[in-house]
């Protein structure tokens, strides 16, 4: 059962940000509500400092993620695909509140009078957060300031400085990372950050550093990837952790993310935990409710039983009826997208799937971390645990930067790739096998790099990680498929079985698959989306600040 020292973090957490407020330039909270010389006295002065990081735990929490890609059609089409993109609609995302926050800590801890070793556990912790912070507005915004120590109110030069080059900071991202790796415990107490969760995010860095800066042609590529190759073999020779199964192929994957209790299962690297009465989510209630929608394109995306994409299986049926498509299939379609049989909610159990309703928007409706118990049901009273790091997602990255150096060995799929293929009964993978996808989305990629990108997109989907991966493989021509904003087909047998008033406003394409958005018939990527335009409010605030290209 899981125990009240778990929670306080977020408690504190929320009591702690409640009296923070946001300025518009680099949102300067005032911290003079908490003395230096006063405060940073002892370990427990450190430790509840450090909690209010906690609320930007990249938590994957599947509520329509991934909707600004190629993997969803959410009812509402997305204005960054669609080209009706705002230049304000990232100024959230232009936040630098939490930076402000780790710089005032590295800039006040070392009055403590504390062993070394124990104050660089939280100047871990610190690093670990702003390390996070600023690779995520890399990805969002390319060059951007950084500021590395505690601005105060006459500190000009730094607040209206220029933006730093992208690998600039990255460098600098990498050695913080590479300290909190180093200071953090292998066992932290009490549920706080440790040494394989700084691993975990300099795995998810450096793959997304290496990759995007062999494929924008930025140059120094093979550095990022062997130090994603590094982190990733740290934890999986770490014996620490292991893919969950229960020897039932058909269901581990999809119980894997209704789980009451992640604190012990192997696969938990970093879990988000959740206590009845004390700390819930609506995680579980929103997946089936948001008029989410998987695309045709990912549905195509999954193999046959038999290893082979549709388009070269002999045991592809077709996809008349939502049965025929679904039949020997990769089992984890049918533990992501809602199939005949499943049990929505309580004993209602999908027999066709649902279209017409609020519930879904493509008839591929989601049910990733989707729980048909009445207690996940009630709005904000579910106890779900959710990821937050999982160890599927380091075999993944071992995987592809290890292609991408050409390494990727049988024996590195073997660990790998063919673990994950393993939980859900599917065969595995071997190089020599391999045929080249005729429908390939990647039709210059080796055939290697090709396969291990379907199964990254295939065990993450829903994960909130497939827009980042489209521009670290500058790949954003995917969308212009147009079957990335289509649904099921809806042949007229099958239409007829649904009541007219239902379905009766259905558009349906030529090849009579749904058109979710009945005046756009294909999306036209431009390269300018490859990064979030600067919020004009900053620009007008900095005059040293330029413009994102095409905004």
């Amino acid at each position: 059962m899981k125990t009240y020292k778990y929670i306080y973090l977020m408690m504190a957490v929320l009591f702690i940000l409640s009296s923070c407020k946001k300025e518009e330039f680099l949102n300067r909270i005032p911290l003079s509500d908490i003395s230096p010389e006063n405060f940073f006295k002892n370990e427990n002065d450190l430790q509840l400092y450090c909690n209010q990081y906690y609320s930007s735990l990249p938590i994957q929490n599947f509520i329509r993620a991934d909707n600004n890609s190629d993997d969803k059609a959410n009812s509402s089409i997305n204005a960054l695909l669609n080209g009706t993109f705002n230049v304000n609609g990232a100024a959230s995302l232009w936040d630098f509140s939490l930076n402000r926050r780790c710089n005032f800590f590295l800039a006040n801890y070392g009055k403590a009078t504390l062993p070394e070793a124990t104050k660089n556990i939280y100047v871990g912790e610190t690093l670990f957060f702003r390390s996070n912070d600023f690779f995520n507005k890399i990805k969002d915004f390319g060059d951007v300031p950084y500021i590395s120590k505690y601005i105060t109110d006459t500190t000009t030069s730094l607040l209206f400085g220029n933006r730093m080059p992208h690998k600039q900071i990255m460098d600098s991202v990498l050695r913080d990372i590479n300290f909190a790796v180093a200071s953090l415990p292998v066992a932290p107490s009490n549920g706080r950050i440790g040494k394989y969760a700084a691993l975990a995010l300099k795995a998810r860095i450096c793959l997304w550093e290496g990759t995007y800066r062999k494929y924008a042609g930025a140059g120094d590529h093979e550095i990022y990837l062997r130090q994603a190759v590094s982190a990733a073999e740290e934890i999986m020779n770490s014996g620490l952790f292991r893919l969950y199964s229960t020897g039932n192929p058909r269901s581990d994957y999809y119980n894997l993310f209704i789980q009451e209790e992640l604190q012990g299962n192997p696969e938990a690297i970093l879990p988000m935990r959740y206590l009845p009465a004390i700390l819930m989510n609506d995680v579980s209630r929103q997946v089936g409710q948001v008029s989410d929608g998987y695309s045709k394109a990912f549905v195509r995306s999954f193999l046959c039983t038999d290893g082979l994409p549709y388009s070269l299986s002999p045991l592809y049926r077709g996809d008349n009826t939502p049965d025929d498509e679904v039949q020997n299939r990769d089992p984890r379609y049918a533990q992501q997208i809602a199939t005949r049989g499943f049990d929505f909610l309580a004993g209602d159990i999908i027999t066709l799937p649902r279209i017409g309703t609020s519930v879904t928007s493509t008839g591929y409706q989601p049910i990733k971390g989707r729980s048909s118990s009445l207690a996940a049901w009630n709005s904000n009273q579910s106890s779900l645990d959710l990821f937050v790091f999982r160890y599927a997602e380091i075999l993944l990255i071992e995987a592809e930067a290890k292609a991408e150096l050409g390494e990727a060995t049988q024996s590195v799929i073997d660990n790998t790739i063919n673990r994950l293929r393993t939980r859900v009964g599917m065969p595995n993978m071997v190089i020599t096998a391999l045929i080249k996808d005729p429908q390939s989305i990647f039709p210059n990629l080796p055939v290697l790099l090709d396969e291990i990108r379907r199964e990254r997109r295939i065990e993450l989907g829903s994960s909130g990680l497939r827009l980042d991966d489209i521009r670290r493989w500058r790949a954003g021509t995917l969308v212009n498929n147009p079957e990335t904003i289509l649904g099921m087909k809806l042949l007229p047998a099958l239409r007829a079985q649904y009541p007219a008033n239902q379905v009766n406003g259905i558009v349906v394409d030529a090849n009579s698959y749904i058109r979710v958005y009945p005046n756009v018939t294909a999306r036209t990527w431009n390269d300018k989306n490859y990064l979030y335009p600067l919020p004009q409010v900053q620009l007008n605030l900095n005059p040293n600040l330029k413009q994102n290209p095409g905004w």
